[in-house]
Parts: C-alpha cells; sequence; structure tokens
C-alpha cells in the first residue's frame, strides 16, 4: 500500500471539496436534499450503480455531515453473484451483502458465533430515528439474528444527555445512517448489546457531547459515522471529546474521495478508510481494492492540517495525523443492505456504502476482539500486528504529491490504512 510528501494538506481541506459541491448542488441544498452519484460496479462489464448521499453537505464550520450513501440504481456486486436480475433500488430484499457474507471477508465467522455477550457497541449520530428500534428488529429476523430490544436490555436508543424521552427532531437522512450503523453492529457482532445515542443536531460540539454521554453509560466500543472540515479548533474537539483511553472510538474517513476530514484526524480515534470488496477465487474467496468513484467520490485520506501525530504512526511523509488506520468496505456497488423505513429515504430494503458503512464494522471488530485494556489507545493496537490485516495493495483514491497519500501500496497506505481485518488478532491490545 504506499510512499512520499505532503500535497498542501490546507488545500485538500473538506472545506474546499465541500464548496466546489455546494456550487454544483446548491439549488438541492437549499432544499435539504442530497446529490446523486455514480459509481462503477465490481464487475467492470455491468451497468453502473447509482446512489445519493443520505445527509446534505455541511454548510457551517464545525457542523458535519453522515457518510451514508443510499444506492438508487443498478446491479451491485451481490446481486450479481447470485444473479439477481433486480435493480437494487427497486428490491423487496436485500440486495447488498448480509452478515455471513462480511464474516467470511473478514474471518470472524466463529468470532461473531461465540464473542461479544455483555459488550455494548455505541452508536453516535445526530437526530432521532422514531423507527430505529423496529427496522433493527426487522433485520435481525432476515438473517436470523437474536432478538435486540429494549424489552430484552440488549437495545437502548437515548439523547446526548442520556434521556430515553426527550429525544431529538426526526430527521429521514440521518434515520437512513442510523439503520446503515444498527444494521452494521449487528451483523458483525450480533451477540453484542447495542446504545444508540442521538445528538440534537449534527454539530461537532452535540455529536461530541453524544460521544462522551456514549462513554459515560458504559461502552467501551463507539462508532462515529460523520465528519466536516478540520479546523484550529480540533485541538480542543480532541481533548474535549475523544480523549477516552480504554474505548475504542472509530470514526468514517469521508466520501469525498483524497482529502482529510475531521473527527477522523483525531489522534485518539481509529480512522476507517473504505474498500470495494468483491469475491475472489483466491484461498480468501474475497478480493479488496481502493473504494473509488471519481476524483471527489470515493474514501478520504490524507495528512491532516492540525492533528498532531500518534506516536504509533511511523509513516514519514506526514508529520502530522495520517488518515486513515484501517479499513473496510465501503463501495456502494459492492455495499450492504440494510433496513430502513422512516421517512422520505425510508423504502424498507436498500443497499448503502461510505465509509459510515466501515466505521461501525470495525468498531464492532473491536467488540468482538475483547475489552481494550486499561489506559490503552485502541487505535494503536493493529500497528502492532500488521500480518492479522488483509493489505490492500491496489487502487487511488484522487491525486497527490506523496503517492501513498492516495494510492494503495504494500504495507500502509493512506485510503486503506493498514489494511481490512482478518480475524481479531489486530484489534487486540
Amino acid at each position: 500500500m504506499r510512499t512520499t510528501s505532503p500535497n498542501s494538506p490546507t488545500s485538500r481541506l473538506r472545506w474546499h471539496r465541500v464548496a466546489s459541491a455546494v456550487t454544483a448542488t446548491a439549488a438541492l441544498l437549499l432544499t435539504g436534499l442530497t446529490t446523486a452519484a455514480h459509481a462503477q460496479a465490481a464487475d467492470p462489464g455491468t451497468a453502473k450503480v447509482t446512489w445519493t448521499r443520505s445527509c446534505a453537505l455541511p454548510r457551517h464550520q464545525g457542523e458535519m455531515a453522515c457518510n451514508a450513501l443510499r444506492v438508487t440504481g443498478g446491479r451491485t456486486a451481490f446481486q450479481q453473484q447470485h444473479g439477481i436480475s433486480a435493480k437494487a433500488a427497486d428490491a423487496s430484499s436485500p440486495s447488498g451483502y448480509g452478515p455471513s457474507d462480511l464474516r467470511s471477508a473478514y474471518g470472524l465467522t466463529s468470532a461473531a458465533a461465540s464473542n461479544g455477550s455483555g459488550r455494548t457497541i455505541a452508536i453516535v449520530d445526530a437526530y432521532d430515528d422514531p423507527n430505529a428500534e423496529s427496522d433493527l428488529a426487522a433485520y435481525r429476523s432476515q438473517y436470523g439474528l437474536p432478538a435486540c430490544t429494549t424489552a430484552n436490555g440488549c437495545f437502548k436508543k437515548v439523547s446526548q444527555t442520556g434521556s430515553t424521552t426527550a429525544l431529538p427532531t426526526p430527521d429521514s437522512g440521518w434515520a437512513g445512517e442510523i439503520s446503515l450503523d444498527l444494521d452494521m453492529a449487528s451483523a458483525v457482532c450480533p451477540n453484542c448489546h447495542i446504545t444508540l445515542v442521538e445528538a440534537k443536531s449534527a454539530s461537532m460540539a452535540n455529536l461530541g457531547t453524544a460521544v462522551n454521554e456514549a462513554v459515560a453509560l458504559g461502552a467501551k466500543y463507539v462508532s462515529n459515522s460523520y465528519g466536516g472540515g478540520e479546523s484550529s479548533s480540533d485541538a480542543s474537539y480532541d481533548s474535549a471529546y475523544f480523549n477516552h483511553p480504554g474505548v475504542a472510538i472509530t470514526v468514517s474517513a469521508g466520501d469525498a474521495g483524497y482529502g482529510a476530514e475531521y473527527p477522523a484526524a483525531s489522534k485518539y480515534v481509529t480512522a476507517v478508510g473504505g474498500s470495494s470488496l468483491s469475491p475472489s477465487s483466491t484461498t480468501r474467496g474475497w478480493t479488496e481494492s481502493v473504494w473509488r468513484t471519481s476524483s471527489t467520490e470515493g474514501t478520504g485520506s490524507g495528512c491532516s492540517a492540525y492533528d498532531t501525530k500518534p506516536t504509533w504512526q511511523t509513516d514519514t511523509g506526514c508529520t502530522k495525523r495520517m488518515i486513515a488506520d484501517v479499513s473496510a468496505v465501503a463501495d456502494p456497488a459492492t455495499g450492504v443492505s440494510v433496513y430502513d423505513t422512516y421517512g422520505a429515504d425510508g423504502q424498507g430494503w436498500a443497499t448503502y456504502g461510505g465509509t459510515s458503512a466501515s466505521a461501525p464494522i470495525i468498531a464492532s471488530v473491536y467488540a468482538l476482539a475483547g475489552t481494550p485494556s486499561t489506559g490503552s489507545y485502541p487505535a494503536k493496537f493493529p500497528y502492532a500486528k500488521t500480518t492479522a490485516l488483509n493489505d490492500v495493495t491496489s487502487g487511488s483514491n484522487g491525486s497527490c504529491t506523496t503517492s501513498y497519500f492516495c494510492t494503495a501500496r504494500t504495507g500502509y497506505d493512506g485510503p486503506t490504512g493498514l489494511g481490512t481485518p482478518e480475524g481479531l488478532g489486530a484489534f487486540t491490545g
């Protein structure tokens, strides 16, 4: 995976990418809608998969956007693999990868069956999904997973202050994100409990408060599938919201292609990049490459403009925090099945991609691996056990001066970090 020095990281900030997107889609954003995009399916001979962003792009500094991408057309890799001819958006049953696919791809089949009991994964998102619990029940029933409900103590939904009754305003786009996160946690760690912590808005301050609440409630694994522009405030956000030793905190690397974003840039979190995942005839049975649809559509990566480099990162081309650490499937064309019924986006079964899928997958792998040691920073764990990862060595997410910032190579690279899970070994410590 990787090699070289920064491509003016300041000029590559997400705010610059957001500004370009806003210029091109101003009319849509003013009405709160999101833009559609195209992703090439894993098989180059097939028609393109189309998708739309679940959440509007940030319009103000300190505002975050979710990194969930909902497929709106075409046939996914899962459908091609199983000979399903219906368009993904028209499917009345799953059209993306399910739990058995993800466990097979990442060497988790045995661990998912036996590990996770008594462990809680926290999902942090903005706004309320009124159908979160019922949609989660439908997903788990479809795949034969044990029930996870408020009644049996497995599922809990709270506000950023811990209230179970004074919940935020509902939002259709973020509801899709919430369903994606809950379903990925269920797929990878079906025996885990899940706490959904809903921030009252998509500001970093409110989402950060929700992270603190998740930890206060006892979660040792906290997934965050959102991001926005870096800023000089990031160091204060780090200390206020993300410095939780002994807790595995995962964050999406972003979906706008090459360039760093926050809070993936926090030195205290595991920044999770995205791959394209396809069946293969290899011993593993799967193959992965960097997820990239275009120069502005693909997994995020890059050298932070503000955040200090953690001691366990040893790449020499970036003197500050480098994104990502590890990765998992994120390409909508090789996307995952999700069940969501709330609002305009809630069509029932849908396929989703984006690094919003990869972040909860990795949080759940940490949960399968066991409670992090007291005082540890779990983002460090993979760096000590690189042989327990699938090294992704092909693909790029854009153009950069220092090649490993945006291009896969043997070993560490920006788009996929150290690689994707191959069992639990890289996530223990």
